[in-house]
């Protein structure tokens, strides 16, 4: 068999775990058959509601029920009443390697089971992101990023830089164990760069808080800029995620923030995202 049938033979398993997601007319996604029971993971930022329209690779389209979401890792479960379907093989996201070979799978611009290659670019401070030399488009986010093996490894989500940005696959597992159990803010934080004591620092811009939750709880407005945890400025822009995947649910943290050119904290009490069944 050559490479390019052996490529070809890696790629077609991972085209049939790969879902279009759609919400609405006009908003396209991609999800990964995660469990051959229906259960189907995609963004956040995909499913804004409680409904969308699976189509699977044979055609076959289902009403998905969003099961849980974690706004801060961009990360969503749906399940179809359907099984038996061609789950994803997941792999290891930690023995990831920088410059390994690895695919992308999605459907960008409706065009379905598109596939991409490149390598891995960096992996970022404890295994939060995975970054590779891949070409992106609206459409993927959701979709699978596998290695050479064909196995799913991460999660497409956006592009920075001109790369494309994945969630480990340990991420998604940890995810689905912990659903519903992981302390959450009930916001949604867009990274920017701020100035410190005359130094540039990173932060996180609130866009959008949710009704009832811990950031609106403790005062924390839409426009604050969050810049640090416990008295420690960022160091970087994932750090609040892995403080809040390593929080339980009724801790209380003293989040730094900026408004209006003033630095001011508030006292959070961390909730379930059993509260947050639209939450950013």
């Amino acid at each position: 068999m050559s490479l390019t049938e052996s490529f070809a033979a890696i790629v077609e398993p991972m085209r049939r775990s790969t879902v279009q997601v759609r919400v609405g007319r006009r908003e396209f996604g991609s999800g990964v058959i995660w469990r051959s029971n229906g259960l189907i993971i995609t963004n956040n930022h995909v499913v804004r509601g409680q409904d969308a329209i699976v189509e699977l690779s044979d055609g076959r389209t289902f009403t998905a029920e969003v099961k849980g979401r974690n706004s801060q890792r961009d990360l969503a479960a749906l399940q179809i009443d359907a099984t038996d379907l061609p789950v994803a093989t997941v792999g290891d996201s930690e023995q990831l390697r920088v410059g390994e070979l690895v695919f992308a799978v999605g459907h960008p611009g409706g065009r379905i089971g598109a596939v991409t290659a490149g390598i891995i670019h960096t992996i970022e401070s404890k295994n939060a992101w995975i970054q590779a030399d891949i070409q992106l488009a609206p459409g993927n986010s959701g979709g699978l990023l596998a290695n050479a093996k064909g196995e799913a490894i991460g999660i497409n989500t956006m592009i920075v830089n001109g790369k494309g940005l994945a969630i480990p696959s340990k991420t998604v597992e940890q995810f689905l164990n912990n659903m519903g159990n992981v302390p959450y803010l009930g916001v949604e934080l867009q990274f920017v760069r701020v100035i410190i004591d005359r130094r540039p620092a990173y932060g996180l811009l609130i866009t959008a808080i949710e009704p009832h939750g811990s950031a609106e709880k403790a005062g924390l407005l839409p426009g604050d800029i969050l810049i640090g945890v416990r008295g420690t400025v960022f160091q970087s822009q994932n750090e609040l995620f892995w403080i809040l995947q390593n929080s339980n649910v009724g801790d209380g943290i003293t989040i730094e923030f900026l408004r209006g050119g003033q630095h001011l904290s508030r006292n959070v009490i961390l909730e379930s995202r059993h509260s947050e069944p639209q939450a950013a």
